[in-house]
């Protein structure tokens, strides 16, 4: 494709094509939040603090993610710039808080988006066991490679694309996950397993579980929708972004709940709800393929892992994508070279997504050249990025409190009660994360830190590019 058809109109000062619509920004977010591998991986911890409570738990960070989500949901009805949280809290709490913002998003994405190639290591070793065959030592480095080259190359493409890719994968592994979550329902139902337990539907409702383990155990599960946001860094390129940005956003939330609280439900009732099965829950090295096995078969836990290896594909595609519009807002505005805020003539940031894809694969080969495998990439580094998620989420979340209380708003202030709760979830959730923790984790806080404090300096050294944000902000959202 060399042009823009004549009915395709491109946003006034960016260049990027609006071409998309609620299901194709769904599929960014969804691909973030890479559905397969959260249901392979973030039950186990879950499991170890809540027993056979986890499908309950669940429920209660799907709830704690609606309280956060609201003020996305809510903002992107007036607010419709590319960048996420950049544009959310410049445009409601001014540009310096909007800077730092989008610069601690920044990190999120990006640290993300490395921890990310160390799952799609994870995924191919495991594809790779399942059919056979090992990888030599260090061949994980080599799919990190791959899979950055292969991210890289569709993004340089036009979003629609890349989205459509997306939409096409995780339809198959949500599908996939569905049916296996349907068999062990309905063969545990009519005692055709391997467990005698039963359908146990107080796992919905349990009692002698404590509050504070299901609260603790629910960050866990949070983290399950991280990224949940990322679909409003695709603002510019949607259609009728103020209808179909907020339903985005709420339908990813909606349908990764449903699916996640269906799923623990099954894979919880799958492994049994006494003791033995809590335990082997909580123990478990990839859930849904050692379900697959029990319950269906060896092809379905070698289609499972094949699927959990594209999933997170999909989510580095989609990781890579958001910090590259990222980027691309912030160069546009002034900050970093203006070849960053270049678009090609396909419509994507081009200079800006090769930006982050070598960030990323230096993040990673990082902790290779330190002896560090891929599984510590996925875990080091995704601690980071929530940190610095959860600061970016709660600026979004006081940009929608204070924007109540304007003179004609459209927010009524009685709203505020769910931003006010979700900054309380958010606060919970950063102390879990900081809390009782041993090294290395206990440095993790500390470049976390450093990352946003850099982000803070600029902010007040360079208080110019601060004042080119704040208007630019004001025209744009004046003329959307």
């Amino acid at each position: 494709m060399n042009g823009v058809p004549p009915d395709v109109p491109a946003t006034q000062s960016s260049g990027l094509h609006r071409r998309l619509g609620v299901f194709e920004v769904t599929a960014l977010s969804v691909g973030f939040m890479g559905p397969v591998m959260a249901m392979s991986l973030n039950g186990i911890g879950v499991a170890g603090l809540v027993g056979r409570a986890v499908p309950f738990t669940f429920a209660v960070s799907f709830a704690g993610t609606l309280l956060v989500a609201y003020a996305f949901i809510r903002l992107t009805r007036y607010f419709t710039r590319a960048g996420s949280v950049y544009a959310l809290a410049g445009s409601t709490l001014g540009p310096r808080a909007g800077f730092f913002g989008g610069f601690a998003l920044l990190g999120t994405y990006m640290f993300f988006a490395a921890c990310i190639t160390g799952a799609c290591a994870v995924f191919f070793e495991a594809m790779l066991t399942e059919l056979g065959v090992s990888l030599p030592p260090f061949g994980w480095v080599a799919v990190v490679l791959v899979v950055t080259v292969v991210a890289l190359l569709l993004n340089i493409r036009e979003s629609v694309v890349t989205t459509r890719v997306l939409l096409g994968i995780g339809f198959v592994g949500i599908a996939a996950m569905v049916v296996l979550g349907v068999v062990i329902v309905m063969r545990v139902g009519s005692a055709d397993a391997p467990v005698s337990t039963g359908i146990d539907l107080s796992t919905l409702a349990p009692s002698g579980v404590a509050a504070n383990a299901v609260m603790t155990a629910s960050v866990f599960g949070f983290l399950s929708w991280a990224g949940f946001e990322s679909g409003t860094s695709l603002a510019e390129e949607t259609k009728r972004p103020e209808k179909n940005i907020p339903r985005s956003l709420l339908l990813a939330v909606v349908l990764a709940g449903f699916l996640y609280v269906f799923v623990m439900f099954a894979q919880t009732i799958g492994y049994g709800t006494d003791e033995a099965g809590t335990n082997a829950f909580a123990n478990a090295s990839s859930t849904l393929t050692e379900l697959s096995s029990r319950y269906i078969g060896a092809w379905f836990a070698v289609a499972i892992s094949v699927i959990a290896f594209f999933v997170a594909l999909a989510s580095l595609i989609s990781s890579t994508a958001a910090a590259a519009r990222l980027v691309f807002a912030l160069a546009r505005d002034g900050f970093g070279p203006p070849a960053l805020a270049h678009v090609n003539h396909r419509g994507a940031p081009s200079t800006a997504v090769f930006l982050i894809s070598g960030l990323t694969t230096a993040l990673t080969l990082g902790l290779a050249f330190a002896g560090q495998g891929p599984v510590e990439v996925y875990y080091w580094y995704a601690t980071i990025a929530t940190l610095c998620m959860v600061l970016a989420y709660a600026m979004t979340s006081v940009g929608a409190i204070r924007h109540a209380f304007k003179p004609a708003s459209p927010i009524p202030v009685w709203e505020i009660v769910f931003p006010v709760l979700g900054l309380g979830y958010l606060a919970y959730v950063f102390g879990v994360q900081i809390i009782g923790q041993e090294a290395p984790y206990t440095y993790f806080p500390i470049l976390a830190g450093i990352w946003c404090l850099v982000g803070l300096v600029v902010v007040f050294v360079r208080p110019d590019l601060a004042q080119r944000i704040g208007d630019r902000l004001t025209r744009e959202d004046l003329d959307t």
